[in-house]
């Protein structure tokens, strides 16, 4: 399939089904063997490729439904030589202190077969004819909640390490033929874009295929974590090899288009022209208002339209009218740039 003048593309997560929630607590209590969770499993890659592709999205993944405790946790559970920390803070409303830390005790390795996200990847390409995006956490997701501990020097070193994994992660998505492959990484703000750009290419050292890189503020139960400016983070992150900037602007009202009016020349841009944090639906017109707006600052050849992060966190049904708006939006922004032509 060729893709279209703006196509659209999501993030990586999608909204699971409520089916998804009974399955995880039964087999919590025991009532599911692992055969039954790949049965799960299997069905909710198929919901969710489904949903993408009857929205009308171009460029899909499997929806992350296998990441069975969120977005980096169910990673944490089968890495090698960290051990966890007992919470601070459990009661009352949750907040981003109540995340399990971990402490790094030995070397960090993963098990043999790595993360899974190879096989996750296979799968999707076994299941569908519409063009795939796989996506990986960054080097800072993966080590900003592993203290060093007497293992490694400091943060950084906990972070390289994680490039190391996920390098050998990616290498073995371009084998299983992979042609996108997405980082996300937040922007943490304790950290200059010259560090997160270094970080990146560590991790993509080596990855002859196209790279995107998601940079957003934070999203877990549709929360921010992080101050919602990309400004600190140019013109440094720049020096990342990645081809695509992936960032989210619908959320913000469009906020910072000018940095890339000044800094985006040449590279693709992935806009996040829909608000994933906000319930109130999205219309075919308002997304189209807001590619209209990222038109003004990046051409239509090095556009890619999609949320602006994850849909994991919201309703399978806000999720899915939200794709649809996308698909909408992007094919009436399409319609007038043909005219034009």
């Amino acid at each position: 399939m060729t893709l279209p003048l703006v196509p659209t593309a999501v993030i990586g997560s999608h909204g699971k089904p409520g089916w998804w929630f009974a399955g995880v607590k039964a087999y919590e209590r025991g009532e599911f063997g692992p055969a039954d969770v790949e049965e799960m499993f299997d069905d909710a890659v198929h919901a969710a490729v489904r949903d993408m592709e009857t929205a009308g999205i171009d460029i899909i993944t499997d929806g992350e439904v296998r990441r069975l405790d969120g977005y980096v946790d169910s990673y944490y559970a089968i890495i090698k030589g960290i051990e966890p920390i007992p919470d601070r803070r459990k009661a009352g409303p949750w907040g981003y202190d109540q995340q399990t830390r971990y402490e790094a005790v030995g070397r960090i390795e993963t098990p043999q077969g790595g993360l899974g996200i190879v096989k996750e990847f296979e799968y999707l390409k076994a299941h569908t004819t519409r063009h795939t995006k796989a996506t990986c956490a960054g080097p800072l997701t993966f080590g900003s909640r592993i203290h060093p501990g007497k293992i490694y020097k400091g943060v950084v070193d906990v972070a390289e390490r994680f490039a190391e994994v996920i390098n050998q992660e990616l290498r073995g998505l371009v084998a299983a033929g992979a042609e996108l492959i997405q980082i996300d990484e937040p922007a943490r703000g304790n950290v200059s874009g010259e560090e997160m750009a270094r970080l990146f290419n560590l991790a993509t050292d080596g990855i002859g295929v196209r790279l995107g890189y998601h940079i957003c503020f934070g999203n877990r139960f549709g929360r921010s974590r992080f101050q919602r400016t990309y400004e600190p983070y140019f013109p440094g992150i720049l020096k990342s090899r990645a081809h695509q900037l992936v960032l989210e602007f619908a959320g913000r009202e469009m906020a910072e288009l000018d940095l890339w009016k000044t800094y985006g020349e040449g590279r693709e841009l992935g806009a996040g022209v829909v608000d994933v944090k906000g319930f109130a639906q999205d219309t075919a017109e308002d997304v189209a208002k807001r590619i209209r707006r990222v038109l003004k600052v990046c051409p239509p050849e090095k556009l890619t339209v999609n949320p602006d992060c994850g849909f994991g966190w919201s309703p399978r049904y806000m999720c899915n009218a939200k794709l649809g708006a996308l698909a909408g939006g992007a094919a009436l922004v399409r319609r007038e740039l043909q005219g034009r032509r």
